[in-house]
C-alpha cells in the first residue's frame, strides 16, 4: 500500500492539537467531493473498564437473588421457556426440567461495560436454583492492529473458547463497521484523523468492553481519479498490472474492477498540460505514463507509452486538444491505440478511425 497521496492530489494535512489529530468543519472539503478510500490506520485503544463491583447470585425461596452494585441486569440469550428476570431476581414458572442449561446474566454498568455472570441451575415445579459454582465472564486486552491499510481488532476472553465479536461506532460517514477487520475497501471518507472512533466487543456471554480510538483515513478524490477513455471504452491500462518501471501502457477496456486501467490525473507543470500516475485501486504508485522515445528495452516500439519514475519532465506532459485527442509535450506526437490489447504509441497525426479521441473519465463514471 502507497501513502503519497497528498503529494498526487493536494490533500491537506490536519493540524495537531495537543499531540492528536484534529478533524472539524473547517478540515473537511469546503463543497460536496467524492472520495475512495484507500487506506486506514488507528491510534491506541483506550480501552474502558467494567464499572461494577460484587456480581454474585445467590438462592433465595424458589429464585435466584443477583447483587452487585453500580449494575443493570438482563438474561442473555434464550433462556428455557419460563424463567425471567425482574430487577434482581430470576423465577421459573412451569413444570420441572430435567438437566436444564445454564443461566447467564449480563449485568451492565453506565458505560455499557457489561461483565457476565454463568450460571448452572436445577429447575423444579415453579422453582429455580443454584446448582453449582458461578462463573463471572469478562474481557480484557481490547486492542487494534494496523495491517495493509486495514485495522484489525482483538481483545481476551476470560473464558477461553468463547467468541468475540467487534463493531464499530462514531466513524465518519463513507465507513462501514467491520469485524473484526476495519477496511478501506469501499470505502468513500474524507481523508483525515477522526478522533473518538468507538469499538466495541462483545463475547458470547454478552461480557462486553467498549475503547476508544483515533482513526486516520487516506482517501483519493474521485475528481482527479479514473482513466483516459476513448469512444470505443479502451482506456490507458499498465499490462497484466506490472508496476514498474518500463511496464507497457497498453488499450484496454476500462472498468472501476480492472485496478490495471486507474490512474489518478495530476496537473502538469506546462500549461495546459496532465500527468498520469498509475493508481491500482486508489493507490497512488509514483509511476507515470510517458512517451520516453524509445531507448527502453521493454519498450521495442518507437514512441510507445510506458510507465516511468513520476518526474516534472516534458516526457510524462499530456496535453488535451480541442478535437479530443492528447498530445505529447516532449516529442508533440498524438496518443495512438493500435487496438485492443495493443501498445499505446506516439504517432505523427491520430487514428482516422477516431481511437485517439479520449475523454478523461471519473472512477464513479466508469462501468463496474
Amino acid at each position: 500500500m502507497h501513502f503519497n497521496l497528498k503529494r498526487a492530489l493536494g490533500i491537506a494535512i490536519p493540524v495537531l492539537f495537543g499531540g492528536a489529530l484534529a478533524v472539524g468543519g473547517a478540515a473537511l472539503p469546503a463543497r460536496a467531493q467524492t472520495w475512495q478510500d484507500t487506506g486506514l490506520s488507528a491510534g491506541p485503544v483506550q480501552a474502558g473498564k467494567f464499572g461494577g463491583s460484587g456480581l454474585g447470585a445467590t438462592n433465595g425461596t424458589g429464585v435466584i437473588k443477583l447483587s452487585g452494585t453500580g449494575v443493570t441486569w438482563s438474561l442473555h440469550g434464550k433462556p428455557p421457556s419460563g424463567v425471567s428476570l425482574s430487577g434482581t431476581t430470576i423465577s421459573y414458572s412451569g413444570d420441572a426440567i430435567a438437566s436444564p442449561p445454564g443461566i447467564v446474566a449480563d449485568a451492565t454498568d453506565n458505560a455499557g461495560n457489561a461483565e457476565a455472570l454463568v450460571i448452572p441451575v436445577t429447575i423444579a415445579k415453579n422453582s429455580i436454583q443454584v446448582k453449582d459454582t458461578v462463573v463471572t465472564v469478562s474481557l480484557s486486552g481490547l486492542a487494534a492492529t494496523n495491517n495493509a491499510g486495514t485495522v484489525v481488532f482483538s481483545a481476551v476472553s476470560s473464558e477461553s473458547t468463547n467468541s468475540i465479536g467487534f463493531a464499530e461506532s462514531g466513524l465518519p460517514t463513507g465507513l462501514v463497521s467491520g469485524n473484526p477487520v476495519l477496511t478501506y475497501v469501499g470505502g468513500t471518507a474524507a481523508p483525515g484523523t477522526y478522533g473518538g472512533v468507538k469499538v466495541t466487543a462483545t463475547d458470547s456471554d454478552g461480557a462486553v468492553l467498549n475503547g476508544t480510538f483515533a482513526l486516520t483515513v487516506y482517501a483519493n478524490s474521485t475528481a482527479g481519479y479514473g482513466d483516459e477513455v476513448n469512444k470505443f471504452g479502451n482506456g490507458f491500462d499498465v499490462y497484466q498490472q506490472r508496476q514498474y518501471a518500463g511496464a507497457i501502457i497498453a488499450g484496454w477496456t476500462a472498468t472501476q474492477a480492472d485496478p490495471a486501467t486507474h490512474f489518478i490525473r495530476n496537473a502538469g507543470t506546462h500549461s495546459g498540460a496532465y500527468q498520469f500516475e498509475y493508481a491500482p485501486r486508489g493507490s497512488a504508485s509514483g509511476l507515470c505514463v510517458s512517451d520516453p522515445g524509445g531507448g527502453w528495452a521493454s519498450d521495442p516500439l518507437p514512441d510507445g507509452l510506458i510507465l516511468t519514475s513520476c518526474n516534472t519532465g516534458p516526457w510524462q506532459q499530456f496535453i488535451p486538444q480541442t478535437n479530443g485527442t492528447l498530445k505529447d509535450v516532449a516529442t508533440g506526437l498524438y496518443v495512438n491505440p493500435d487496438g485492443t490489447g495493443a501498445q499505446l504509441r506516439g504517432g505523427t497525426a491520430p487514428t482516422p478511425w477516431g481511437g485517439s479521441n479520449y475523454t478523461w473519465t471519473d472512477y464513479n463514471s466508469l462501468p463496474g
